[in-house]
């Protein structure tokens, strides 16, 4: 058997150090500072392995969550935390009562499988909110929290519409994905996509996946899965509105929601402007009020 090209070109089994780009070997991408770069996750190729959580809290040195079931779910973790950048959710979908499943069926089999991350959106909302600037955008346009500028004031945590951003109960510290922005700065593939095994996530520029994509929907509608669409994207649910997109984004065959995503995320800050108009309204007629009762009494 050929060894496969990658592996030919780096046949040595001792290395002196890291492989310059290796990103380009593992992926098929070169991390260069000043792109875009992100992750398409095809939840229709999720195995539930959970290998990109593992990978992910052994590179980032992240501690076990409590080891139990939750009774909701085969999955033990349970969603995102401070702890747990990457979740692999089980939707099952084999219902109950009269409108329980008879048969398994031939696409998915009736479990639906996500592993979901942060968002890195364009126009963060958590990133708005820091009121130290502990939260960043990067070289590689994602967005990274600085622990030792954060004060743990916890403003990211509702401003995220994906309830992403999680305070730790170690060292009171807001934590999420960093899309491993030390290993991009190493030119290494994020380890969660470096380990999946069926290539359900995909790490690269953000024109070159919504590309790829775009070709997987068509494929996957000329084979009969005409549920599919993306999520994230520009111009699909999720993408638009004034996020200005996603750059993880997602291959969906059912509802946003049973995926624990919004149809329609937008920033908190959207909501500012008419709470403060009806704030300053109900202060202005309180003053009218107040002035017209004293008035009123002084003229007595």
């Amino acid at each position: 058997m050929e060894p496969h090209g990658r592996a030919a070109a780096w046949g040595d089994s001792e290395l002196t150090g890291p492989i310059p780009d290796e990103a380009e070997l593992t992926s098929g991408t070169r991390v260069v500072p000043g792109r875009r770069y992100g992750f398409f996750t095809d939840t229709t190729l999720c195995i539930g392995c959970k290998a990109c959580e593992v990978a992910c809290k052994e590179w980032n040195a992240l501690p076990a969550e409590t080891p139990e079931l939750t009774g909701m779910s085969y999955d033990n973790t349970g969603g995102l935390s401070a702890n747990t950048w990457r979740h692999v959710s089980f939707v099952e979908k084999v219902g109950g009562g009269e409108d329980a499943a008879a048969e398994m069926t031939p696409f998915q089999s009736n479990w639906l499988m996500m592993s979901d991350v942060c968002k890195h959106c364009h126009n963060a909302p958590c990133l708005e909110a820091c009121p130290t600037g502990a939260l960043f955008r990067t070289e590689f346009d994602t967005v990274v929290v600085q622990q030792d500028i954060c004060n743990g004031c916890g403003y990211c945590v509702p401003a995220c519409p994906f309830g992403v951003v999680d305070l730790s109960g170690i060292d009171g510290k807001a934590h999420k994905c960093t899309l491993c922005y030390d290993r991009l700065k190493g030119g290494m593939e994020p380890a969660c996509s470096k380990a999946c095994p069926t290539e359900s996530i995909q790490f690269g520029e953000l024109e070159d996946l919504h590309e790829k994509a775009d070709r997987r929907v068509a494929q996957l509608h000329r084979q009969g899965a005409d549920s599919a669409y993306l999520y994230g994207a520009p111009g699909s649910p999720g993408g638009g509105g004034d996020l200005g997109g996603l750059n993880a984004f997602f291959l969906l065959t059912d509802e946003p929601e049973v995926y624990n995503l919004p149809a329609a995320p937008e920033r908190g800050s959207n909501r500012n402007l008419p709470s403060l108009t009806t704030g300053l309204v109900a202060a202005a007629g309180l003053a009218l009020a107040a002035a017209a009762l004293f008035g009123g009494r002084k003229d007595g």
